[in-house]
């Protein structure tokens, strides 16, 4: 991270410099009737600025741009298509201390957090880029001979891209950038409350020199309204979701009207297992890890950390004693390793489902109350002697909470890492080898970190199973949710 003094002045000049209208058809537009939403700082509870706020109409507007720039986007060669995206990753590498601040003001992560975000969502660029001269199909003689089989992948056509608050850059990178590579357009709605850095990022694509209409903003207040009649209007073919499981089972009742193509990456209750061979300083490193990147709230966060009674309270102890050493405050404050959560919402969700656990006869090691200043805090917390029955084992925390149950045996934790009906990431530390495969086998979940505690990266492919989504980001898998496959039978 670069060595900066962060001033209220540089803040203001920064947000003051930030584009705040719609990018419809390569342009910068007012919101229909003029309307906007206001951009709250979370460690303050401030007003940042308001930004555009799209109707219904904007949103037509939006999807007919992406339509209309379709066929131009397909037919661009592909080594165009990834010149595009390299010029855009390096765009971002310059301009990675105003990313990353921007990031932090409106989302709240710490510094720290926000550029590696930045140089994490740039890579998304990269890797599309050489993923799109990479793609092909097949020339085959028929088994029976006489015939040849042809297959070529296309563009599924104009997308629609939904992205959270809680990697305001990475995860417009992560759906773009395979839409970008494989000449597809898209309409992307950002989070409300944290859209300034995909407006940023549309300007740098536009630099970049992407077509107009390959790629429209919209930020609404009223998602339902303005993105429901794109769903179903059938001129979209793709949907790429990020969010709760609740509203990625909305969407996937909206898409199925038109039969769309479906990415969701959807809710986790990520299960971290500590048997009694693990390096424990190694697993504590690894629990920080997950537990701890972007203050909790990641759908990858450790939310339930098992750990095998004979070590359990060498592990909570250390752990505890690591995460309160982490600094808190603003994210711009030098050193601060943890910052506010997102809004005053999911300050009193964490609240509760540490208070529902206590009631319930878990101990408290560390934090467990919010913090009293102004913006959204809550310390870091362990909790020890979790019950059963507490809230917190089946819902997302996403916050800075360390729950620890202690476990007997294998079978037994894997029945209980099982006991959800999500299924993004879980992850596993052992010494042994047999035992670290054996148990990556039987947990149910589209990822697992073996002795790591972060899983996520653009060459891999991210995803999960049951009511954690459908398909994958990432890794050579990503382009394919934006391809079609088309088969073409030759009479010889």
């Amino acid at each position: 991270m670069a060595e900066q003094t962060i001033t209220a002045e540089r803040e203001s000049s920064l947000i003051e410099a930030v584009p705040k209208r719609l990018f419809i058809n390569g342009e910068w537009v007012d919101a229909e009737g003029g309307a906007t939403l206001e951009v709250l700082d979370p460690s303050t509870g401030r007003l940042l600025c308001t930004v555009a706020d799209a109707s219904e109409q904007d949103g037509w507007n939006a999807l007919k741009a992406a339509e209309a720039a379709q066929p131009g986007l397909a037919a661009m060669a592909p080594r165009e298509r990834a010149n595009i995206l390299m010029r855009a990753f390096e765009l971002m590498h310059e301009r990675k201390d105003d990313l990353a601040l921007l990031m932090t003001l409106e989302m709240g992560k710490p510094l720290s957090d926000s550029y590696g975000e930045v140089t994490y969502a740039a890579e998304f660029f990269r890797h599309f880029a050489e993923e799109a001269t990479r793609i092909s199909g097949s020339y085959q003689t028929a088994p029976a001979g006489g015939a040849r089989f042809l297959v070529a992948k296309q563009p599924v056509g104009p997308t629609i891209l939904i992205t959270p608050w809680n990697f305001p850059l990475a995860m417009g990178t992560r759906k773009l950038g395979p839409a970008i590579a494989a000449g597809c357009t898209s309409v992307l709605k950002p989070a409300e409350l944290t859209p300034l850095s995909m407006l940023a990022l549309a300007d740098i694509l536009h630099e970049a020199g992407l077509p107009a209409g390959a790629v429209n903003i919209l930020v609404t207040s009223t998602a339902g309204k303005v993105m429901e009649p794109l769903i179903r209007s059938g001129i979209a073919r793709k949907l790429s979701f990020t969010g709760s499981t609740g509203v990625g089972r909305k969407l996937l009742e909206q898409a199925s009207e038109r039969v769309l193509r479906t990415s969701m990456e959807l809710g986790g209750n990520a299960g971290f297992v500590v048997f009694e061979d693990a390096d424990v300083d190694a697993a504590v490193a690894g629990a920080l890890l997950a537990k701890m990147r972007n203050t909790g709230e990641a759908c990858t966060a450790a939310n339930r950390i098992f750990v095998h009674r004979s070590v359990i309270d060498e592990f909570a102890s250390k752990l505890a004693a690591e995460m309160d050493k982490l600094p808190l405050g603003r994210g711009v404050e030098d050193g601060v390793r943890v910052g506010p959560l997102v809004d005053a919402k999911q300050l009193d969700k964490v609240d509760a489902l540490v208070t529902d656990a206590v009631e319930g006869g878990a101990k408290v090691l560390i934090g467990g109350t919010p913090v009293d200043r102004d913006g959204y805090f809550y310390p870091p917390t362990v909790l020890t002697d979790i019950p059963s029955g507490a809230r917190m084992r089946q819902e997302e925390i996403f916050g800075p909470v360390a729950p620890l149950t202690p476990f007997d045996t294998e079978e037994e934790v894997i029945s209980w890492i099982n006991d959800t009906e999500y299924g993004l990431v879980n992850y596993v530390y052992t010494e042994s080898l047999r035992r670290g495969i054996r148990v990556a086998e039987a947990v149910e979940s589209g990822m697992v970190g073996l002795n790591q505690g972060a899983v996520s990266n653009p060459a891999a492919p991210f995803g999960g199973i049951k009511e954690s989504g459908l398909g994958r980001e990432g890794g050579d898998t990503g382009i394919e949710e934006f391809l079609e496959t088309k088969y073409i039978g030759i009479a010889m």
